[in-house]
């Protein structure tokens, strides 16, 4: 009778004790899921943020490098314009220098015959003084000969001389001494050449003196009139 007891305490005691095990797994189990959804819930945010950090990171750098590219470009266009003004002023200055190397070797005498023409004049008066009162002699003869070879030599040089008498007056290379009345010259034009005028090539050394006929008064046109009737 005793022996029946026990053992049926022993089957109450085991099929007590499987309610109370198996409580603690379960729990377990719910602690774990809630641990499981709590982590997924703290993870989904945070990997938001670094999605939004990385897009703006992103836009920042594409607004940096714009801005670089935009400040090379400047650059560039500015040392391309001054490299495009570099070239043209050494062309000008080449042109330049070019062109003034031809008209120093063109006019390489002007100062030499500038200072030569003055001496000519004064032979040239001694040559007319000459004649006027020595006649054709021996040394007439010899200062005109010196005085051809002068022309010749400044003909050889490119001088040229200024032709004045009768021509119209021409301040670009006439020198007007003054005027006189006259009825044979027509009014503006030169009527006599006081010295003569010299030109190298297309420059202008010495321009011509000459004395410009201003034509004639009313009174003498009515008295030339009265005359020839």
């Amino acid at each position: 009778m005793s022996e029946a007891k026990e053992q049926e305490k022993l089957e109450l005691g085991k099929s007590g004790s499987g309610p109370n095990t198996n409580e603690p797994t379960a729990k377990s189990a719910s602690v774990s899921e809630s641990s499981s959804d709590l982590r997924n819930a703290e993870t989904l945010p945070v990997s938001d943020c670094a999605k939004t950090d990385r897009a703006d990171s992103a836009s920042l750098q594409t607004d940096t490098i714009q801005d670089q590219m935009l400040q090379l470009k400047t650059e560039r266009d500015k040392y391309k314009e001054i490299a495009l003004r570099s070239v043209a002023d050494l062309d000008n200055y080449r042109k330049r220098m070019a062109r003034e190397k031809d008209e120093a070797i063109r006019f390489a005498n002007a100062s030499f015959l500038e200072r030569l023409i003055p001496i000519l004049d004064n032979f040239e008066l001694g040559l007319q003084a000459a004649k006027a009162t020595g006649g054709q002699s021996a040394v007439v003869d010899g200062m005109s000969m010196v005085s051809r070879q002068l022309q010749d030599f400044l003909t050889a040089c490119g001088i040229e001389t200024v032709d004045a008498t009768g021509q119209p007056f021409n301040p670009n290379i006439h020198e007007a001494i003054a005027q006189e009345e006259s009825a044979e010259v027509e009014e503006g034009h030169v009527i006599r050449q006081v010295r003569k005028g010299y030109r190298l090539k297309d420059r202008l050394i010495r321009p011509a003196n000459v004395v410009v006929s201003k034509g004639v008064t009313v009174g003498q046109d009515s008295a030339k009139a009265g005359t020839a009737t």
